[in-house]
């Protein structure tokens, strides 16, 4: 079972990452490549790069990968982490309904999906 919440835990982290993202004209970014800006503006400006939008599912991130590499994932970190990246993948489903933006609110379902299954797997425990 160990593994389940592992799989279930790498699948969070790799479904984020998917996000899509459309604004003004002809702007649009997948979130991991918005991710690698962000990482690569820490080093160069930083004050640029500190927003809640930015930090908290960075810092939900770092959180599900550090389960990943405990003997049996903790269910505090799993939720802690599925918390600061839901944040920004349930802001932008909202976005994606009320725009009609089709590929803004699938590119959030990977996520939304398995955060769902986690959560039964942990409930169940």
């Amino acid at each position: 079972m160990r593994a389940k919440g592992k799989l279930l835990n790498a699948c969070l982290i790799v479904s984020s990452l998917v996000g899509y993202l459309e604004w003004g004209k002809g702007s649009k970014q997948f979130l991991f490549q918005a991710e690698a800006e962000i990482l690569l503006k820490v080093f160069t400006t930083p004050a640029s790069a500190i927003h809640p939008f930015t930090l908290l599912p960075l810092l939900g991130q770092i959180l599900l990968i550090v389960t990943l590499f405990q003997n049996k994932p903790s269910k505090v970190l799993t939720f802690m982490g599925m918390a600061g990246i839901g944040i920004l993948l349930v802001f932008m489903f909202g976005i994606g309904l009320r725009t009609i933006n089709i590929k803004i609110a699938a590119s959030t379902l990977p996520f939304l999906v398995t955060g769902f299954f986690t959560i039964r797997y942990h409930k169940k425990k």
